[in-house]
């Protein structure tokens, strides 16, 4: 049996000088960046029907912009859940809706361009634990539902860097305030 010596080399395709250039052409990544970007819409979608009420989930009488509350349908609907006394206080507070709005566009924002996603996975995961929580109990599963789906999946787009594939990551990467704060990234 054969043995190398040293550390292991990664495969260099040809044009490419390094591994780490070759990184964003594994199919994995084009997998995450395409997750990446699914998941920023549904954020970004949340974010604009709320806001004008384009019909999907909110009437235009009831957007944001012609007076309506962003919180006030989910959070109201929590009363009778485990912790509905506390989510549904919360519900139609302006302070509460703006910070709900902001963490929407940023986050939906964030993970369309691939930057900021470390950001945007500790706010997007807050964000989702909170409205798993404004949930329970469950009525389909004791533990799992989609927010917390989704969060795991912001933790990996965030870990794998998926901003640098079909995104800005990359670049974002290389500013100076992203290497002087790789929160960041």
């Amino acid at each position: 049996m054969a043995t190398t010596k040293g550390p292991p080399t990664a495969h260099v395709y040809p044009g490419r000088t390094s591994a780490a250039d070759d990184r964003a052409s594994r199919p994995v990544d084009y997998v995450w960046a395409v997750a990446r970007i699914a998941l920023g819409f549904i954020f970004l979608w949340a974010f604009l029907g709320k806001t004008f009420g384009w019909g999907f989930a909110i009437a235009a009488d009831k957007a944001w912009i012609s007076g309506g509350s962003p919180t006030t349908g989910f959070l109201k609907g929590t009363g009778d859940n485990a912790l509905g006394g506390f989510f549904s206080g919360l519900a139609g507070q302006p302070w509460v809706d703006w910070l709900f709005m902001l963490g929407l566009l940023g986050i939906g924002t964030a993970l369309i361009l691939g930057a900021g996603l470390r950001i945007a996975a500790i706010a997007g995961g807050l964000l989702l634990v909170f409205m798993w929580a404004a949930e329970l109990p469950l009525a389909t599963n004791p533990i799992i539902d989609e927010h917390l789906i989704y969060a795991v999946v912001l933790a990996g787009l965030a870990l794998s860097n998926a901003g640098d594939t079909l995104g800005i990551g990359r670049m974002w990467g290389r500013t100076p305030a992203v290497r002087a704060n790789p929160v960041l990234k």
